[in-house]
């Protein structure tokens, strides 16, 4: 599936081209191709009030700056803000509420951010509710005078669940109410949110952005000028900033993303038909798949279907078997890199959630999700037969 949903040439390169350049193209100051990583946590002043722009490397860095524009350039918006961690990028969005605001979140969402509602900002008043958003009407049930935000994955993690953002947007606008999309499985290659009405977009750029399961990294994007000076106060208060050989490194992974999503995106498609027809597998969730309930809302609002797949085997005993059986396939946690790596949410990145949240997800003890890597597609179907058996 190739890659149309791009502004007119007029306004922006095609997003290929700016992944292959990233902002600025190369550094201003030596030409360099690759864009240095400025090793400095501090910068000369040549007199008092003279500044370079840079003055402490926790209020920026020339390599961070880059990536956080390069990363905006992307998803087609106006500000980026880099961070340690998806997680701390999360953080940095959810330190806009404050006590007695109510945000809808999809229920089914990675076991992190589920964490940071449940465990960190509730004893501070913020309120939540986690709510099946590929029902309209489910949020408009919930929406309560202090909603302030709509915090949505999609697809999610791990059940693969697709919100119709479009529709979603209208609601929140009509009252004012923030909407966040977490991009992290699609990519701004694939998908971008910010086009479609979102006003915050969240990355864990450990995965697909830095695509070599070789960093740590977060992303916030914005449009609202307003909302990116709170951010960006945030992340230099709090320090969870993104340090400079981190920085490349997703600067030099974002150089391939689109090739990468291609290529995974073709791998994919081919194993979860393989796993449609396995004997030992029951149920298939992968948002390319044409019986997939989001599948007609993807093909409208996204460009591409992307690499993740989640699937339920026949017994238990099946899925230690698989786990164990694997070889080009890697039993490992995270997602998004080269590598296929398969991993088992209920004990795994789900498992700090209740056992009722996750029995009413269907999130069992049958689910295996699966990122589907870069590997010759003969070799990972060879891996799936054999572990499965």
């Amino acid at each position: 599936m190739t890659n149309t949903n791009v502004v007119s040439k007029s306004k922006q390169k095609s997003i290929e081209t700016v992944a292959v350049h990233g902002s600025k193209g190369y550094d201003p100051l030596t030409g360099a191709i690759s864009y240095p990583i400025y090793q400095s946590a501090t910068f000369k002043h040549e007199g008092l009030h003279q500044s370079t722009g840079y003055d402490y490397a926790r209020l920026q860095n020339p390599t961070r700056e880059e990536v956080e524009n390069t990363v905006a350039k992307l998803e087609n918006a106006e500000f980026g803000v880099a961070f340690s961690t998806g997680n701390a990028a999360v953080t940095a969005v959810l330190s806009l509420f404050k006590k007695g605001d109510h945000v809808i979140v999809s229920d089914d969402l990675y076991g992190g951010t589920y964490r940071l509602f449940e465990e960190i900002y509730s004893p501070y008043g913020i309120e939540h509710n986690f709510v099946d958003t590929t029902e309209i009407d489910n949020i408009l049930d919930t929406i309560k005078e202090n909603t302030r935000g709509i915090f949505i994955e999609t697809p999610s993690n791990p059940m693969m669940k697709v919100t119709d953002l479009k529709r979603v947007v209208e609601i929140a606008k009509e009252r004012n109410i923030v909407v966040i999309v977490d991009n992290t499985f699609l990519t701004p290659y694939f998908f971008r949110p910010i086009e479609l009405g979102a006003d915050i977009v969240v990355h864990s750029g450990t995965k697909y952005l830095g695509g070599h399961n070789d960093t740590l990294a977060g992303f916030v994007v914005t449009n609202s000028e307003k909302t990116n000076e709170r951010i960006r106060f945030y992340q230099k208060s709090t320090g969870a900033t993104l340090a400079p050989f981190d920085s490349w490194l997703i600067l030099r992974g974002i150089k391939t993303l689109h090739v990468r999503m291609e290529y995974c995106q073709r791998n994919a498609i081919t194993l979860a038909k393989f796993l449609e027809n396995h004997p030992n597998v029951t149920d298939v969730f992968y948002v390319g798949l044409p019986n997939h309930k989001g599948y007609s809302i993807i093909k409208e609002q996204a460009s591409g279907f992307g690499a993740m797949i989640s699937f339920k085997v026949k017994n238990v005993s099946i899925v230690e078997k698989v786990l164990s059986s694997v070889k080009v396939i890697t039993f490992a946690e995270s997602l998004g890199g080269v590598e296929s790596l398969i991993t088992y949410p209920h004990t795994q990145t789900h498992s700090e959630m209740p056992e009722e949240f996750k029995r009413k997800l269907g999130l069992d003890d049958h689910t295996l999700r699966l990122s589907v890597g870069i590997e010759h597609i003969d070799d990972l179907l060879i891996d799936l037969e054999n572990a499965l058996g």
